[in-house]
């Protein structure tokens, strides 16, 4: 997937602009009780590339759709994942919502939307249309939400039908050049990034200005973590010790890596997008990102041979679900939005993402044809199946996407120290806590 991560922030300011006028003044709740069972017209929005696996599989259920409905016209509208993240709560609470959206995973993001009521509970059309039986308790996690918005249990609020995790992806034709070979414990990483630096090589392309740089920090920490510290930390079991052997090591190790020379000081402003394409230009021998990325890697890089490996020596990966189809609360064709999703857990559009990069929770491996995108998909499923997914480090409050961003920036630039960082992030994370009674 070409996440749309890359920042389009004049485009999400026009966007709220264009919604103050008609935002409502109360969250509300369901829509009508038939659920729009005689509407004409879907109205979806997502923010995937059209030349991603899942804008790929997502283009087919659309035309499915539409044979299936006659008369029912899908106006479709491509949005960034900035403008979706920061404004969908004037726009949920707004008669301009749309019937169905993508929407981000998480108690940041869709966990307090549903607390807010802005969104449909769906736990019915979930039971009745079977999709419980395609979603591991794994991939459940992040479609439920309690009372609180806190993911892991209560109703349905989403649906996912793909997966994703982060992985390293690196040039193999740099490796070969330089006698790198594919490390397997993080001694050994560091050791094949010490190479490429002797020989004036900047080893790793990083987006400080996004999510990237952050998920760096968290494989750090996941390296020193087990399974309780990620329930604590993102399900609020117990309490987190940001200065703890985890997040401390994730916070020293990430400024070691700057000040050893494996990530530029200038990535701190450098956007997911152009990150990606610096890798595709083969300027970087590595990049540690998600499996977003690989359909567009594999019909984009034709200079250099690439792969990918989990990074190393970690049992615990970034990773889980695929973001979620949301109905919103004030959708006025809910019956249609329930049928879209419906044709999007479909074996043959399941099989359509997976041979285009994709990572679907519902293909038959048989039907997967290309030998890396089995391997991606492969991967995802031993990940999965040994509870290693460890969901992203900006999950656990709201807002705390962008106190991310700028902590680990701080580490980029220099302009925070380790300790000064986690407490930054430790802050925000706390004052949550309180505010819902954790």
């Amino acid at each position: 997937m070409v996440r749309s991560r890359a920042g389009m922030a004049a485009g999400a300011v026009l966007l709220a602009a264009s919604l103050v006028l008609a935002a409502c003044g109360s969250a509300g709740g369901g829509g009508g009780g038939d659920e729009g069972a005689d509407a004409k017209t879907l109205t979806l929005w997502h923010y995937e590339g059209p030349n991603s696996a899942m804008g790929i599989a997502w283009n087919e259920a659309i035309k499915q759709f539409k044979a299936g409905h006659p008369g029912v016209e899908v106006k479709f509208e491509e949005k960034s994942f900035e403008q979706i993240q920061q404004n969908a709560g004037m726009i949920l609470n707004s008669d301009s919502a749309p019937d169905i959206m993508e929407y981000n995973k998480g108690n940041a993001t869709a966990g307090l939307l549903s607390k807010q009521g802005l969104l449909t509970d769906l736990s019915d059309q979930v039971s009745k249309r079977g999709w419980d039986k395609e979603l591991s308790p794994s991939l459940q996690t992040t479609a439920r939400y309690g009372p609180d918005g806190v993911m892991g249990s209560g109703k349905f609020y989403g649906v996912p039908n793909y997966g994703e995790y982060v992985m390293v992806y690196y040039n193999k034709d740099l490796f070969a050049k330089h006698k790198v070979a594919v490390p397997t414990t993080l001694p050994e990483f560091e050791s094949a990034m010490d190479t490429f630096v002797k020989a004036g090589i900047t080893p790793l392309s990083v987006g400080g200005g996004e999510y990237p740089a952050q998920q760096i920090f968290y494989e750090l920490a996941l390296s020193k973590a087990d399974r309780g510290f990620v329930d604590n930390y993102q399900l609020y079991k117990s309490k987190v010790d940001f200065h703890g052997p985890e997040l401390t090591f994730g916070a020293q190790t990430f400024a070691d890596w700057v000040g050893k020379g494996y990530l530029a000081k200038n990535s701190a402003s450098i956007k997911a997008e152009d990150m990606g394409v610096a890798f595709e230009q083969g300027k970087f021998p590595i990049m540690i990102s998600g499996s977003w990325w690989y359909g567009r890697f594999a019909k984009e890089i034709n200079k250099f041979q690439w792969g990918t490996f989990l990074f190393p020596g970690n049992k615990l990966h970034p990773g889980s679900s695929g973001n979620l189809w949301v109905v919103p609360a004030k959708a006025k064709a809910k019956k249609l939005a329930y049928d879209f999703i419906d044709i999007t857990m479909k074996p043959e559009i399941q099989d359509l993402l997976g041979n285009n990069g994709g990572v679907p929770v519902a293909a038959d491996a048989g039907k997967i044809s290309d030998p890396k995108n089995k391997e991606l998909i492969d991967n995802f499923a031993s990940i999965s199946s040994a509870d290693g997914l460890a969901f992203y480090p900006d999950w656990p409050a709201p807002g705390y996407y962008d106190v991310l961003v700028g902590g680990v920036q701080g580490l980029i630039n220099g302009s925070k120290s380790p300790t000064a960082m986690l407490d930054e992030i430790a802050k925000p994370y706390n004052d949550n806590l309180a505010d819902i009674g954790k």
